[in-house]
């Protein structure tokens, strides 16, 4: 089952932790979330809504369920899903999946990968892996060929929390969630 946008139209946090264990899917490519960051839009200096609405961010502010896919270092394309309610900015950045389905094309993708752990661990590594780039800024997460789903089995885990990474302002917050003892996630 795809979520529908109502699972998004909540608080960053309670999006963030409830997209633990969902499956995003791209095309014939699917993985796990294992590992997500909260970004609190204009109160969070972390956040790419802090300055406000721009050309960048302004899906941040539009509704919820939609993809913010944005060039980071000018390398890495990253995911982020947006949450709360339209013209409330909030987004989760998703750091890291466990792939699930289309591994030989994930591989195909990530070729400099020498583990299935090394495919999707990162911000960047799982856009590479899963084939998502800027042409998916504002996609639709509820509809079409990028979907986040409920996995065919759910399992109970653990979640832990603890301070964002590889930013430098508002890093002290307590706003990354990762499955506990997933081998997957960026780092540890």
């Amino acid at each position: 089952m795809i979520l529908p946008r109502a699972f998004y139209a909540r608080p960053t946090v309670e999006v963030a932790r409830g997209l633990l264990g969902k499956w995003i899917v791209h095309g014939e490519t699917a993985g796990r979330i294992v590992e997500v960051e909260a970004y609190l839009g204009q109160d969070d200096a972390a956040a790419h809504s802090a300055a406000g609405m721009t050309a960048r961010t302004r899906v941040i502010f539009g509704p919820p369920g939609h993809a913010y896919v944005y060039l980071s270092y000018g390398m890495h394309e990253c995911l982020n899903i947006v949450a709360e309610a339209e013209g409330v900015a909030g987004c989760v950045l998703i750091r890291a999946l466990e792939p699930v389905a289309g591994v030989a094309e994930m591989r195909e993708r990530r070729a400099a990968a020498k583990s299935d752990r090394e495919l999707a661990s990162g911000p960047g590594r799982l856009t590479r892996a899963l084939g998502i780039t800027r042409a998916h800024y504002g996609a639709d997460l509820t509809q079409g060929v990028l979907t986040v789903r409920e996995p065919p089995r759910p399992d109970a885990f653990a979640i832990d929390v603890s301070r964002r990474i590889g930013i430098s302002k508002a890093a002290e917050l307590p706003l990354r969630f990762t499955i506990r003892g997933s081998k997957f996630i960026s780092r540890g």
